[in-house]
């Protein structure tokens, strides 16, 4: 495997000459303390940053600390989530380092990471499947719920279902862990008439503190900047905790997100004039009527225990239900517009219910042994998940048909405005019947050639497998005990300095048709990554430097030349000898007493096997910085913070109209955020924040090329909030 090794060696040496100062002085003061061989030891202080005593099994599953992890790892805490004005999964993305976001519409979001779309997701460590209705609402599901959310980017298959090379993302439940009452009260309000209500409290619920209970929720509802579009949003979550004895801990909870929008677009805005030209709509502009709904609800039931042995090894075991219904009734509009009448578009009037049932049993035992005078790690683990997805559409009454579907014309798009409810068929037809299979074995080790030097090895056998049928057709694909290899390497330079490196295999059934209707070829491939992990200023301030090279074949790309069908509107090739390389950088921790800080930036670069490059509409350049002081003295009930997102252009290409090739750009541009929050008592405070506050209008999204989606513009937040 050709993997370049001089980009991040250079960024090393560089990173020891520029910060020597800084890494000596950390050096000499840890030299001072007792048992400081490995960078977890110390407690990390800071609001963006997790500490180097938290762990996480995203990655591994041995229960690894960040500066373990042989793979680039953010996190976006709770409290930087507050300070921001974090509601949504697709809010955190947007603001996470090395990740970015691709809107579908109004609900519908797609995740990407180094260049590669994101399919794996985990809650609490258990991996899940977001499918039914082209992950309706989950990718908008609220955040309160969660303590925090983790980041692990390359190839997580010792963990997840199969080996994906972008990243997986793990949801972190907030827990039951108060014996005193404790919690907050916000209330909100902001642009476009947005409301919000949020309320979390934890408890002791016996004199020794040994059951515990927390309940959360929090109701969001408000205008947009979209015509007729109006959010509604409700999320409720409670959990128990009891140390049944000193070594086992049980959890048992449940949760409840409701989305219920109302005007939902369904697909996004022409991007074309039947002559060739682009039109420049309003960013209020929709294709929605106030008719449209797109709700969805997401009930989650979980059970899980922690048992620790004497020896100091533990077992683990999880259980969670979940359970997603959704029902639609939208239109989506396409064709060829007039510039001068407004004619030539149709609108699809579609209605459709659905649901998805999914549960899932993860059982891990994982601990520590001593050979040859060192203590080495092991953990032993098996998943099995079972989904079944099933959705029903009902025609309208009336109307006519386009390329077999229903359809009426619109008779001018700039009177947009008019189009009534039809009057639906009693009967539903099913067109969804799907069901998933996921099972997996892993272990993995990590073992100590000597204090600095530590190796990591493991391996998963999983099976992913879908069949039934959908909109396409017969569904029957997957695979089954295939071996997905892990193996980490991590080297202490010093005790404020590691160097890792790490390589799995990448494995992935693809549900993507070629010209013939069959199914692409699994995603196959290789994922290397080495990086440098660092601590300054008394462990105040962490870094990451991280070099990757993801080579793979398969990968889908759209067919140009193929010509829809009602049966096939769109047609893919595997592109063999894809490669995706580059670096990137993150900073995060409170260099100074009051200052916190999250800053990265990542480059890539993908091309197929001749140089061409693939997935144009990923932006291959971004940073993401957010930042905030809070005052001493005479000022130290004040707290200032700001943020910049920035990417570099994307584009995609296509024939325009008028036959003749075109592209869709979006130019490079920045979104500024500010905040600021003033403690009226101790525990009372008011907050505000405001996004976007240079108005940059862009698009959300240009991969359809002929269609495309604005972002959110200015927009501001006033909360107040009361702790307890």
């Amino acid at each position: 495997m050709k993997f370049t090794l001089l980009p991040l060696s250079a960024a090393i040496l560089l990173g020891f000459h520029s910060q020597s100062g800084l890494a000596q002085g950390v050096a000499e003061d840890a030299s001072t303390q007792k048992n400081q061989s490995s960078l977890e030891e110390v407690i990390v202080t800071g609001k963006y940053s997790v500490g180097q005593t938290k762990t996480l099994d995203t990655a591994t599953g041995l229960g690894l600390t960040i500066g373990e992890t042989p793979q680039s790892v953010s996190i976006l805490t709770f409290e930087r989530m507050q300070d921001q004005n974090i509601t949504s999964v697709l809010e955190a993305v947007n603001n996470a380092v090395g990740v970015t976001s691709e809107e579908v519409d109004n609900v519908r979001n797609s995740f990407y990471s180094r260049g590669f779309q994101i399919d794996s997701y985990q809650i609490d460590g258990v991996p899940t499947s977001w499918s039914l209705g082209g992950d309706s609402g989950e990718t908008v599901a609220d955040t309160v719920i969660y303590e925090r959310i983790e980041f692990v980017r390359g190839a997580t298959g010792l963990m997840t279902a199969v080996g994906d090379p972008s990243a997986s993302i793990n949801l972190v439940r907030k827990h039951a862990s108060s014996k005193d009452l404790t919690g907050f009260v916000d209330v909100g309000t902001g642009s476009w008439e947005k409301r919000t209500l949020a309320a979390d409290v934890s408890s002791g619920l016996n004199e020794t503190g040994s059951v515990r209970g927390r309940v959360v929720g929090r109701y969001l509802g408000g205008e947009s900047f979209v015509d007729y579009y109006e959010d509604n949003k409700s999320t409720f979550y409670g959990v128990l905790e009891a140390d049944l004895t000193d070594a086992t801990l049980v959890r048992v909870g449940a949760s409840y997100q409701n989305n219920d929008p109302t005007s939902t677009v369904w697909g996004v805005l022409p991007g074309f004039f039947s002559d060739g030209t682009r039109p420049d709509w309003d960013v209020s502009k929709t294709t929605a009527m106030d008719w449209n709904r797109w709700e969805s609800t997401n009930t989650n039931f979980f059970a899980s225990i922690n048992h620790s042995f004497s020896n100091g090894w533990e077992l683990l075991a999880n259980y969670n239900k979940l359970h997603y219904e959704t029902e639609a009734r939208l239109l989506y509009v396409y064709g060829s517009l007039d510039k001068t009448t407004g004619a030539g578009l149709n609108a699809q009037r579609y209605r459709s219910d659905g649901e998805s049932k999914q549960d899932s049993f993860d059982i891990q035992l994982k601990g520590d042994f001593t050979l040859f005078n060192q203590t080495h790690d092991l953990v032993v683990g098996a998943l099995r998940a079972d989904q079944a997805a099933e959705t029903f559409t009902q025609l309208p009454l009336g109307g006519g048909l386009c390329w077999g579907y229903d359809c009426v014309p619109v008779e001018n798009f700039y009177a947009w405005g008019d189009l009534h409810e039809p009057e639906w068929s009693e009967e539903r037809t099913q067109s969804q019947d799907i069901e998933t299979e996921q099972r997996g074995y892993y272990a993995a080790t990590r073992l100590s050639a000597t204090d600095k030097l530590k190796f990591i090895l493991g391996g998963r056998v999983a099976t992913w497998e879908r069949n039934g049928f959908d909109w396409s057709g017969v569904v029957d694909y997957g695979n089954e005990d295939e071996f997905i290899p892990y193996a980490g390497a991590l080297y202490d330079l010093t005790d404020a300095h590691r160097v890792y490196a790490s390589y799995t295999e990448i494995f992935k059934p693809q549900n993507n048709r070629d010209a013939d209707g069959n199914f692409i070829d699994p995603l196959v491939g290789e994922s290397a990554e080495i990086g440098l992990k660092s601590r300054f200023l008394d462990d105040r301030l962490q870094t990451t430097i991280a070099y990757f090279d993801i080579q793979q074949d398969n990968l889908a790309q759209l067919d140009t030349a193929f010509v829809g069908t009602p049966e096939q509107m769109y047609a893919y090739i595997g592109a063999e000898g894809a490669q995706s390389k580059g670096f990137e950088i993150e900073v995060v921790g409170q260099p100074i007493d009051g200052w916190n800080i999250s800053a990265g930036y990542s480059q890539f670069t993908i091309e197929d096997a001749n140089g061409n490059d693939l997935n144009t509409d990923n932006a291959t350049k971004s940073i993401k910085l957010f930042t905030s002081y809070q005052f001493g003295g005479a000022l130290d009930k004040l707290m200032v913070g700001g943020g910049v997102n920035w990417q570099n252009e994307t584009y995609s290409e296509g024939i325009n109209p008028a036959n003749k090739p075109d592209r869709l750009t979006q130019d490079a541009y920045a979104l500024v955020s500010l905040m600021a929050r003033y403690a009226i008592t101790d525990d009372l405070n008011i907050q505000f924040n405001a996004a976007n506050v240079t108005n940059e209008k862009y698009y959300s999204q240009v991969g359809y090329f002929s269609s495309y989606r604005y972002g959110t513009p200015r927009n501001y937040t006033l909360s107040l909030n009361y702790k307890f």
